[in-house]
C-alpha cells in the first residue's frame, strides 16, 4: 500500500528527472561560443526546495537555514543574470534602484512563494480548528471567537516591526554569519524553555494546561513579542511561538498548534507582501507548472511532519532540536 511518504518519494523523483527550467534562462543566440548554458531552477531543484520547505517550516530548526544550505549545495545562489522569453532582462526595484533580476534574487523570490505548502498543510489538517475561527467571527462561536482575537493579538507585533523594517532585515540580517549565529542562540533558548516549563509547569510532558481560547490577550501578547525575535533570520519562528506559549502557560503540544495557527496568519502576510512588492518580476520568473509542484510537495511534507510532531512533542518536548540546531549552524559557517 503506497503512504504518504512514498508518494512524496515519487513526486520527488519524477520531478529530479524533469530538465524544464523553471525560470526564464538565456536564448541560445545570447550566448557567447562555447560558453556553457547559464544555471536555471529545475523541476528538480523546485522539488527539493518544496520539500525543505515543508519539513523545516514548523520544526523549531529554522527553514530559512535549510533554505540556505540546500540552494547553496544546488548552485542556485549566483549573482547571475535572469532573462524573459524575449531574451530581454527582468528588471526588479529595490529601495527605488532597479537592477536586473538575478537567480539567487529570484529563488529567494520562489522560496517565499512555496509557503503557501505549509499554509495549505495546515488548513487541511485544522480545518475544524480553522471553521471555529470563522463561526466565531460570525458570532456563533464563543470560544473560536477569543482563540481568534488571541491569534490577532499575538500576529501584531511582528506584523508591524516586519513591515517597518521589511528591508533593512533582508539587507543585514540575511547573511551566513547572521543564521548560524541566530541557530546556536536559538538552541540555548530552546535548553533554557524547556527546563523552565520543567520547573514552572509540570512534571509531566502531556499536562493539559490552559486551552487556546482560555488564554488571555496578555498571554498572547507574550507570545506576539516572542514571535518578533523569529525576524532575525535563522531564529526560527515556530520555535519562538512554542517558547512563548510555554511562558503562557501552554502544554508543548498546545503551543505548538497556537503556532501552526499563527503561522497562517504570517506566512500568508508574508508571502503576501513579497507578491505585492515584485508581482511583475514573478510573473516574468515564474511560470505556474513548476511552481504548483513545489508547493503540492511542501503541502504533503508538512502535513507528514506536523502530525509526527504532535505526537513527538507529547512525549519528549523540544530540547532535542537544540543539538539538531547546533550541528546545522556548524554545518553553515562550514560550507560557507
Amino acid at each position: 500500500m503506497l503512504t504518504a511518504r512514498k508518494v512524496v518519494f515519487a513526486m520527488i523523483l519524477l520531478a529530479s528527472s524533469g530538465t524544464g527550467a523553471l525560470f526564464a534562462e538565456t536564448t541560445p543566440g545570447n550566448l557567447s561560443p562555447g560558453a556553457p548554458p547559464p544555471r536555471t531552477l529545475t523541476y528538480g531543484d523546485a522539488a527539493t526546495l518544496g520539500l525543505v520547505e515543508g519539513v523545516t517550516e514548523y520544526l523549531p530548526v529554522s527553514s530559512i537555514g535549510h533554505t540556505i544550505l540546500v540552494t547553496h549545495a544546488l548552485g542556485l545562489d549566483l549573482d547571475q543574470p535572469l532573462l524573459d522569453k524575449q531574451g530581454q532582462p527582468i528588471q526588479t526595484t529595490h529601495h527605488g534602484v532597479t537592477s536586473t533580476l538575478t537567480l539567487k534574487e529570484a529563488v529567494d523570490m520562489y522560496n517565499v512563494m512555496v509557503q503557501a505548502g505549509p499554509i495549505a498543510a495546515i488548513l487541511l489538517l485544522y480545518w475544524r480548528r480553522v471553521a471555529s475561527l470563522f463561526r466565531g467571527l460570525a458570532g456563533r462561536d464563543p470560544q473560536g471567537l477569543l482563540v481568534l482575537r488571541n491569534l490577532l493579538v499575538a500576529f501584531l507585533p511582528a506584523g508591524i516591526l516586519g513591515l517597518a523594517f521589511h528591508n533593512a532585515i533582508h539587507d543585514y540580517l540575511f547573511t551566513y554569519h547572521s543564521v548560524a549565529a541566530a541557530l546556536v542562540a536559538g538552541s540555548v533558548l530552546i535548553l533554557l524553555a524547556e527546563r523552565w516549563r520543567r520547573i514552572h509547569a509540570s512534571n509531566a510532558i502531556d499536562a493539559p494546561g490552559p486551552e487556546l481560547h482560555e488564554l488571555t490577550w496578555r498571554q498572547a501578547l507574550v507570545i506576539g513579542l516572542c514571535q518578533c525575535v523569529a525576524l532575525w533570520p535563522g531564529t526560527s519562528r515556530s520555535m519562538m511561538t512554542i517558547v512563548g506559549g510555554y511562558l503562557a502557560g501552554l502544554s508543548p503540544a498546545r503551543a505548538a498548534e497556537f503556532s501552526f495557527l499563527l503561522g497562517l496568519l504570517t506566512l500568508t502576510s508574508a508571502s503576501g507582501l513579497e507578491a505585492g512588492l515584485h508581482l511583475h518580476e514573478l510573473r516574468a520568473a515564474l511560470p505556474l507548472g513548476p511552481l504548483v509542484l513545489g508547493i503540492a510537495i511542501a503541502t504533503i511534507a508538512a502535513a507528514l511532519t506536523v502530525k509526527w510532531f504532535i505526537g513527538w512533542l507529547g512525549q519528549r518536548g523540544i530540547g532535542v532540536f537544540a543539538w539538531y540546531r547546533l550541528a546545522l549552524a556548524a554545518l553553515v559557517l562550514g560550507v560557507m
